[in-house]
């Protein structure tokens, strides 16, 4: 009887097969991404847990000894010799992006360079911050792991998402963000969703490997957040349009540097040793140590204590695109969390708004305008800040996101669709 009815329905058999094959697919194919992201998660959590506490031992070494700032042209012609003998090819955190679009591979030798070279400039004060560096660093060893394993193309592209998020997370304590960020990064406008378990499964687990180690997450004490009504959400607005303006000028002015370096100084050793001595006469006419380094200092102050001098933003952007864009390595978020930390606080020291709440939402705002990431700022704001000023930040990342237009720090990532219409555009960032 059964197989009478077998043979009058085939459909019927068929379809059974048809959904048990999909259903073993879908399993296996999870099972793998599961097993590959706990791996990514430990392996990149344990080298960017040691590459954090290393930037935490220079960081303190050098404020206990500001005299080794002055070593700052020795250690750049170190870091230059470094990739002029083992990393010509070494693009960046831009090769990383060109790799999972198949236009470029991440060497393995870039996790070591970039570890050594990023330890070196935080050790003599340059002004740079570390996850642009751990970016790399995750993708680098994700590549490696996916070419291990013998992996297709298109799963390496996910791997080194996967060790991207790892890296991110490790490093700064926000698995949420890190996650999304290294699938948002990549094309505006596009999110990679086939690397979402991965890349939230590595974020965890390097995450809380990193906090097992004994580095904290970051997070700050937002003071003093009025409640939303028309006068408020207008001064954000105001805040969050003259953020968007500060991310094209950061991008504009790192943009400048780099051509009169390439013009004026091509010689690498040459211009390593000229900005070094710019940098340092700098310092010493300012009077202070607050901008080496990436500058959690004075996003502290401007966040938990209402503190900013009115030119803080100034010098950290004039000083980062000194240093990165000479030949230092280390990355520029979290000097760009600095520039939008400082300035918000002191847009909100003019407006008369909270300047705790308005250099929470300008650090916000800035690294959307710089990276062209809305969700990822926008969950950066509440792992960092908390939710109970998510109304403010939501206005200012989104109108900051609006008004940057199609300026970025990576010249490889791609606007895929308009950010003022639905269009498709496939256009790079202005760089």
């Amino acid at each position: 009887m059964n197989n009478t009815q077998d043979k009058n329905n085939p459909e019927e058999t068929k379809d059974l097969d048809y959904y048990l094959g999909h259903i073993r697919y879908d399993m296996t194919n999870l099972i793998k991404w599961l097993v590959l992201a706990v791996l990514t998660g430990l392996t990149v959590g344990f080298i960017s847990s040691l590459f954090a506490r290393a930037l935490k031992f220079v960081t303190n070494y050098r404020a206990e000894n500001t005299w080794i700032f002055f070593l700052l042209p020795v250690s750049g012609l170190v870091i230059v010799f470094l990739y002029q003998k083992f990393g010509r090819e070494d693009g960046g955190t831009n090769q990383v992006l060109s790799t999972i679009r198949s236009q470029d591979d991440v060497p393995f030798r870039s996790a070591p360079l970039i570890f050594v070279s990023t330890i070196l400039t935080h050790l003599v004060g340059g002004s740079a911050g570390r996850e642009g560096a751990a970016i790399q660093l995750g993708g680098s060893i994700g590549n490696q792991l996916g070419s291990w394993f013998r992996l297709d193309e298109e799963d390496r592209h996910v791997m080194v998402m996967c060790g991207m998020s790892a890296a991110f997370a490790a490093v700064f304590g926000t698995p949420m963000a890190a996650a999304v960020f290294a699938m948002e990064v990549i094309s505006v406008g596009v999110m990679y969703y086939a690397a979402l378990v991965p890349c939230v499964i590595s974020s965890l687990i390097a995450s809380e490997f990193a906090a097992g180690f004994g580095i904290n997450p970051e997070s700050f004490h937002v003071v003093n957040i009025p409640e939303l009504s028309v006068i408020t959400g207008g001064k954000m607005v105001i805040i969050a349009v003259a953020c968007a303006a500060v991310s094209i000028i950061f991008c504009m002015v790192l943009q400048g540097v780099s051509r009169l370096y390439t013009r004026y100084l091509p010689n690498p050793y040459v211009r390593i040793v000229a900005a070094s001595a710019v940098i340092i006469v700098i310092t010493l006419l300012l009077h202070t140590t607050d901008y080496m380094g990436a500058g959690n200092n004075l996003i502290e102050l401007a966040v938990e204590e209402d503190q900013t001098r009115p030119l803080d933003f100034l010098w950290k952007i004039i000083l980062t695109a000194l240093t990165m864009r000479a030949g230092f390595r280390g990355g520029e978020i979290v000097p760009s969390f600095c520039i939008g930390a400082t300035f918000g606080c002191l847009m909100g020291q003019l407006l008369g708004l909270s300047p705790s709440l308005c250099a929470a939402a300008g650090m916000t705002a800035l690294f959307c305008g710089v990276t062209n990431c809305p969700i990822t700022s926008i969950l950066i704001a509440f792992e960092l800040f908390g939710f109970r000023g998510v109304s403010y930040y939501l206005i200012a990342v989104s109108i900051s996101y609006a008004v940057s237009g199609y300026y970025g720090l990576y010249k490889d990532q791609t606007i895929v669709y308009s950010k003022y219409k639905a269009k498709y555009i496939n256009r790079h960032t202005r760089f």
